[in-house]
């Protein structure tokens, strides 16, 4: 196993089309909610410990061999909104283009086949960990870290927050990131005896809400 692989994976720069999603930071500004660092902490915090969760759980599952067509049927069940459903699909289908490039496998291919207009991201996510001989930690701590960076970062242009103050959040979200994605990789390993059933399903309203009003803006600078 190489740990470099993981510096690969977690790269703002893979090309896996995260940067033309804000995590529902865009409608989360311009409802008032997100207005500077303190409350971007707050937001990030929230949706780590719920949606980032559930996310990392089932990227963590991927990377362990669970069947990756029952996880997706799992994220289907925990993802109520459409217009997140589509998001999460449309940037499985991405991350999938970029890892059969990088880390070609065959677990991969058959992934593809079944899904052709995309499974949904952390599926793909930890199924491409597994690929590149990382471990289910590994797979929780990539997707944990990228539920609060895409935020982080969209606010940047979105508020012009100061990049400064945007990592600094990221930096004081780093004890929460330890804990999630551990309580992710012990979720994931109970679904080996008890099945899919046994994944976090934390949810989180206002995100959901906020998604399907910002799915209907005729202007926008993210895609989610």
């Amino acid at each position: 196993m190489s740990r470099a692989a993981l510096l690969v994976l977690a790269d703002g720069r893979f090309p896996a089309g995260g940067h033309a999603h804000s995590g529902g930071a865009e409608e989360a500004v311009k409802a008032g909610r997100v207005t500077g660092a303190a409350s971007l902490e707050a937001f990030c915090r929230g949706r780590l410990h719920t949606t980032g969760l559930a996310t990392a759980a089932l990227a963590a599952a991927a990377a362990l061999g669970v069947d990756p067509v029952d996880l997706d049927t799992a994220a289907d069940a925990r993802t109520p909104s459409l217009a997140l459903r589509v998001a999460a699909r449309r940037l499985g289908r991405q991350m999938m283009r970029a890892a059969r490039a990088t880390w070609p496998h065959p677990e991969l291919d058959a992934l593809a086949r079944h899904f052709p207009k995309g499974a949904h991201q952390p599926v793909v996510l930890g199924l491409t960990a597994r690929a590149a001989g990382l471990c289910p930690e590994d797979a929780a701590y990539c997707s944990a870290y990228e539920g609060i960076s895409g935020p982080a970062t969209a606010t940047v242009r979105l508020l012009s927050l100061d990049p400064f103050d945007a990592t600094a959040v990221l930096a004081r979200l780093a004890p929460d990131v330890d804990r999630v994605a551990s309580q992710a990789v012990d979720a994931a390993r109970r679904v080996l005896d008890d099945g899919v059933d046994a994944l976090p399903a934390g949810s989180a309203p206002l995100l959901e809400i906020g998604a399907e009003a910002h799915g209907a803006w005729p202007v926008r600078l993210f895609a989610s």
